[in-house]
């Protein structure tokens, strides 16, 4: 049975994957993320998301390799991690009251053999209205600062929405779980089988 790596130092991609309950271990690669020019938003994810899988391949031979990669798009611009409290504040303000669409890249690289899947999910936010201080505490509690769009659905950031709309609500928190395990199992690696 191949062995796992989870290409990612998100904790939680880490506690998503968990949920599989399959042995592996993770590895955060560095890559540079910077969008190529005029790239679309899912060739982005996409790209990055093998890229960060492909640098992790000669550390781990006779691998399965997971890498992933999100951002989320609003009014056709790309967004990535506000990096700062008042980025964070800034992109939530402007998303008040309006839909935010999140692209999350997903790549599985083989390594024994080269072989690799690559593919992206899309989910969509709809943020209630939101005043000028409920924005302001949100980013002092939990200071999404590491995280595409401002927000942390698997925290306090659902008080923030109206509704949610997509497949795999895995998607959002950066690892769409349904279509990983659908490449696993292609790969030949059954999370339900022993």
């Amino acid at each position: 049975m191949p062995r796992l790596v989870l290409a990612s130092g998100s904790r939680w991609r880490r506690q998503l994957f968990d949920r599989l309950e399959l042995p592996y271990t993770w590895q955060s690669p560095d890559i540079d993320e910077t969008p190529h020019p005029d790239e679309a938003p899912a060739a982005l994810v996409q790209r990055l998301a093998l890229a960060k899988a492909q640098r992790l391949a000669d550390a781990w031979p006779d691998h399965l390799i997971i890498g992933s990669d999100q951002v989320a798009l609003f009014e056709d611009e790309i967004l990535g991690k506000p990096g700062d409290a008042p980025t964070a504040r800034a992109n939530l303000a402007r998303f008040s009251g309006h839909r935010v669409c999140f692209l999350t890249g997903l790549a599985l690289l083989d390594t024994r053999n080269g072989r690799h899947w690559v593919t992206h999910e899309t989910y969509d936010v709809v943020f209630r209205p939101l005043g000028e201080d409920e924005i302001a505490r949100y980013v002092e509690k939990e200071m999404p600062l590491e995280c595409a769009g401002s927000f942390r659905m698997e925290g306090l950031g659902i008080a923030l929405f109206e509704r949610l709309e997509g497949d795999d609500p895995n998607t959002l928190i950066g690892l769409p779980l349904i279509r990983l395990c659908a490449m696993l199992r292609e790969a030949g690696l059954d999370p339900l089988k022993p």
